[in-house]
């Protein structure tokens, strides 16, 4: 297979891109930008009904695709094919298994370990949609379900996409693009409109997930500033905001894989696990221990229940728009970051094994996630529970403010809340810059190293979109873009996993294996027929293996 079919062309001062994918991402991006900017409310509307729609008469089909995604990541690591190995099967892990998870982090989750700690927890507590209000029971249902949320479900939608990806790349020498992971239903067909197509979806997409985050981002720091030096909340601010997460994002862009996305992801996490331990030190430690081993066990023991749960039973008093805001919306946006993701966490994975792969991104990311939630949301409820209101106001006012209202209750506040901010503003970075990349790598041929310059263009437009959005108000209906594009990719991703589990049955190791029948000689002692030579019908025991006398 020849990695160089998809065309690659200078364009004006971009040195190598793929023309088509670039020069329509960007037209469709400007396009978006500009309805979004000027008829904001129109904007609105639109898209807002038609996540409304979708997600309404089809939420069914998302819970039953992301379900099939963990039985189909649970066969392929524990199956015949979990020895292949990403790359030659003499390779060794391009990155060590601590670079490579603290990029897993900046590429999976980024800043949902600070925005959403405290605040889904919390919202889940006070606004249950089973339990009792601000009750035990609703303490237990909040971590279920923001475990449910974070868990194994969206991170079995990353492994599919990113296993495919870098299968396809690193195995069989096709291109670090989405396209390349439908070669086994459409061949060739791939490098021409179809396979344009998928990979311009992917940047759409992409751009979108990165640029919301941006913008909800700043709204969350500036309220962090606002309770650190008293700055006002105000749409200037968060610009600033934007504007210097985009310069550091694009230095280490510029930087490279190694040189900036690496080392930067190595310190996000090295920071954020300061802050657990801060509370951990501080806080009440043995509850933090007791919650998170019971909360994983309590979402293990409800796993089939709320994986399932689809809102059919409803009251006539209850919020009949909860799973739709909640759960499918949730199904639906790691979806649509699933290209972005995908891409990333192949392109970091070369020479680990498939079952190795799927081990790391399924448990490795979640279990970190699951003890943080049970840290940070876990004793801010825990403090609601003992009648003290303030928690549930300050994420009623703002999911932003909830983490900085935590961390007043412990010692040296005003010092963790700036460390806080830092933190975000990080994770802010990290999120960007590999996004960056990865719309550079899809608009560059699937390039794995594309050129500075297309870099520096696309980390300075995501900065750029992020702020007119902010700046027009049309922030809200490019997140309902985003959540919606994860509808028609939840189709791709079905194609995906077909195409994957097609290809891995004809990889060489597989039918190198069945051809030896046994990969070794014990093996193949124990495999061996357990009767003795002449016990069978018409055998003599004098024949040699294979031969026998003819009856008489």
């Amino acid at each position: 297979m020849d990695d160089n079919k998809i065309s690659q062309d200078s364009l004006w001062i971009f040195p190598r891109v793929n023309r088509t994918v670039f020069a329509t991402s960007a037209i469709l991006i400007v396009g978006f930008i500009l309805f979004g900017a000027l008829f904001s409310e129109t904007a609105n509307t639109i898209f807002a009904g038609l996540q409304d729609i979708l997600a309404s008469n089809l939420g069914w089909a998302l819970i039953i695709e992301v379900n099939l995604l963990i039985l189909f990541v649970l066969y392929l690591a524990l199956g015949p094919f979990g020895d292949i190995r990403l790359g030659a099967m003499d390779e060794e892990a391009e990155y060590d298994l601590f670079s490579w998870t603290a990029m897993l982090f900046s590429a999976g989750i980024g800043i949902g370990l600070i925005y959403w700690g405290v605040a889904e927890p919390m919202y889940h507590y006070f606004s249950p949609p089973r339990a009792e209000p601000e009750t035990l029971e609703a303490a237990r249902e909040a971590m279920a379900l923001t475990f449910l949320h974070w868990g194994f479900h969206g991170w079995a939608v990353y492994a599919v996409v990113a296993l495919s990806l870098a299968y396809f790349h690193y195995r069989r020498g096709l291109p670090l693009t989405i396209r390349s992971a439908l070669y086994p239903l459409i061949g060739d067909r791939i490098y021409g409109r179809w396979g344009d197509l998928v990979d311009i979806l992917a940047v759409f997409g992409t751009m979108f997930g990165i640029v919301t985050s941006l913008g909800l981002g700043a709204i969350q720091i500036n309220d962090g500033l606002g309770t650190v030096f008293g700055i006002g909340s105000s749409v200037f601010v968060q610009i600033a905001v934007i504007a210097v997460i985009t310069g550091l994002a694009t230095v280490s862009v510029v930087a490279g894989l190694d040189g900036g996305i690496k080392r930067l992801s190595n310190l996000n996490v090295v920071l954020s696990m300061c802050l657990l331990a801060f509370i951990l030190i501080v806080g009440p430690t043995l509850f933090i221990f007791d919650g998170f081993v019971e909360n994983y066990g309590l979402y293990l023991q409800s796993f089939l229940d709320i994986s399932t749960w689809t809102q059919t039973w409803t009251p006539a008093d209850a919020n009949d728009t909860w799973q739709n805001s909640w759960t499918i919306f949730y199904w639906a946006w790691w979806i649509s970051w699933s290209p972005f993701v995908g891409v990333f966490i192949a392109r970091i994975s070369r020479g680990r094994t498939i079952r190795e792969f799927i081990a790391g991104v399924m448990l490795l990311p979640c279990s970190i996630m699951f003890f943080w939630f049970s840290a940070f949301g876990g004793v801010a409820i825990d403090i609601s529970l003992g009648g003290d209101p303030a928690l549930v106001e300050a994420t009623k006012e703002g999911y932003g403010n909830t983490m900085f209202a935590l961390l007043e209750y412990f010692p040296w506040s005003s010092v963790t809340s700036v460390f806080a901010v830092v933190l975000i503003v990080l994770w802010f970075v990290t999120s960007s810059d590999s996004g960056s990349y990865v719309i550079d790598m899809l608009t560059a041929g699937g390039d794995p190293n594309p050129p500075k310059v297309q870099r520096i263009f696309w980390a300075i437009s995501e900065g750029a979109v992020a702020s007119v959005l902010l700046l027009a108000g049309g922030l809200s209906a490019l997140q309902a873009a985003a959540v919606i594009a994860g509808f028609p990719f939840a189709v791709v991703i079905a194609l995906i996993a077909f195409g994957l589990l097609k290809a891995l049955r004809w990889d060489p190791l597989i039918v190198h294996r069945h051809n030896m029948r046994y990969r070794n000689d014990v093996e193949a002692d124990h495999n061996m027929p357990s009767e003795l030579p002449g016990d069978a019908a018409d055998v003599d025991a004098d024949d040699p293996p294979g031969e026998s006398q003819p009856a008489e």
